[in-house]
C-alpha cells in the first residue's frame, strides 16, 4: 500500500470573482522511500496542494472535495488536536521561506526543543543531544543551537528547517520551494544533502519547484502541473528524456542544457487561464502551439501508458464514435 493516496482533491480559493479552483481533481500516490517532485510555473496550484495534503489551508482556501490518506489514515477526516499528533511526527512540512518560517526571537536550539516538548515526554538531556544530532546532519555545527536565524545565511537557515523537520524521523517530508530562495551553488549542495538523508533514513519526499532542472538528478517521479491540473507523470528520466504533453515540453525549452549544441531559449506565450471562468476544452489550448477544434472544446483525461499519464488529446486521441 502507497503511504500517502490523494484521490480527486478540489481546492478553491474565495474571491470577489468568485471561487478560484486552484487544485482542479488531483489524484496521485507516493510510495515508501518515494522521492515525487511536482513542477509548474508560478500560480499553477502546487503549494494550494501541498498545503491541502498537509490539512494546513486556512481562508480563503478550502477544500471542497477528494481524500487525502496517509498510512491508511483519512486526514480530511481527523480533529485539528487528532491531526497536531501526527505533524512532525509522521508528516513534516519544509516551508518556502526559511527566515519567514522560522521565529526570529528564538534561537534555533529554542526552537528544535519546542518541537520536541510538544510531541515527545524526552527530558533536556535528550532534547539536547537529538537537536545537535539533527544539526550534524545537515552540516551545522551544532554551536549553532545558540544563534538566531538571522545569524545564519540563507542556505544555512534552510538546512536548520530541514533538520527540524527530520528531529522526530517522520516517514513524510513535504518541501516547498526550499531552494527557490538560494543561488545554483546552494541549491546543489541542499538538493545533495535532502538525497543523501533520504538514502540513509528512508522517509518519503513531496517536493515542489518551479525549476525542473532542481530535481532532475534526485527524484524518483515527476508530476508537471498546470492550472491545478496533473498534465504528466511519470518517472523523472522519461519525463526529461521524452516530453510528451506540449506544457512539459515548453518548461524543458524554458531552461538551457549543459549538454549539447547551442540553441535559443523559447518561452511559453501567454497567460494562464482565470481559474474562476477557466476555457471550455484544455486549459492549455490557448498557449499551445498545436491545439485542435477537440482541443478548445472538450477537456482531455489524465490517461495512463505503460506507467506515463498524460492529459493531451494529441498523445491520446478521442475516440470518434
Amino acid at each position: 500500500m502507497s503511504l500517502l493516496h490523494v484521490h480527486d482533491l478540489y481546492v478553491e480559493y474565495e474571491t470577489p470573482a468568485g471561487p478560484a479552483r486552484a487544485v482542479n481533481g488531483v489524484s496521485l500516490d507516493l510510495d515508501r522511500g518515494e522521492f515525487l517532485a511536482i513542477v509548474g510555473e508560478s500560480g499553477c496550484g502546487k503549494s494550494t496542494l501541498l498545503f491541502a495534503i498537509a490539512q494546513l489551508l486556512s481562508y480563503p482556501a478550502r477544500m471542497t472535495g477528494g481524500v487525502v490518506q496517509f498510512d491508511g489514515l483519512d486526514l480530511t477526516a481527523l480533529k485539528p488536536e487528532e491531526l497536531r499528533r501526527h505533524r512532525w511526527r509522521d508528516v513534516s512540512v519544509v516551508m518556502q521561506s526559511a527566515m519567514n518560517a522560522l521565529n526570529p526571537t528564538l534561537s534555533i536550539g529554542a526552537q528544535l526543543a519546542d518541537v520536541c516538548r510538544a510531541h515527545t515526554e524526552w527530558d533536556d538531556r535528550q532534547i539536547a543531544d537529538r537537536s545537535a544530532e539533527v544539526l550534524s546532519m545537515v552540516s551545522i555545527d551544532p554551536a549553532h543551537l545558540k544563534s538566531y536565524p538571522f545569524q545564519l545565511s540563507g542556505g544555512m537557515r534552510q538546512r536548520a528547517m530541514i533538520a527540524m523537520a527530520l528531529l522526530l524521523e517522520p516517514k513524510l517530508v513535504i518541501m516547498d520551494e526550499p531552494t527557490s530562495a538560494l543561488d545554483v551553488v546552494a541549491q546543489r549542495s541542499l538538493m545533495r544533502q535532502i538525497h543523501a538523508l533520504r538514502e540513509r533514513l528512508g522517509f518519503s519526499v513531496l517536493f515542489v519547484t518551479h525549476d525542473m532542472s532542481v530535481v532532475s538528478h534526485f527524484s524518483d517521479r515527476l508530476a508537471v502541473m498546470y492550472a491545478g491540473e496533473v498534465v504528466e507523470l511519470g518517472s523523472t528520466r522519461a519525463v526529461f528524456d521524452d516530453p510528451q504533453h506540449p506544457y512539459s515540453v515548453g518548461l524543458m525549452d524554458a531552461f538551457p542544457s549543459l549538454l549539447g549544441d547551442l540553441k535559443p531559449l523559447t518561452g511559453i506565450p501567454g497567460n494562464p487561464p482565470s481559474l474562476v471562468e477557466p476555457p471550455p476544452g484544455c486549459l492549455f489550448a490557448p498557449r499551445c502551439p498545436n491545439a485542435t477544434d477537440a482541443c478548445r472544446t472538450t477537456r482531455p483525461e489524465l490517461l495512463s501508458d505503460d506507467s506515463r499519464s498524460v492529459r493531451c488529446h494529441l498523445v491520446h486521441p478521442l475516440e470518434v464514435p
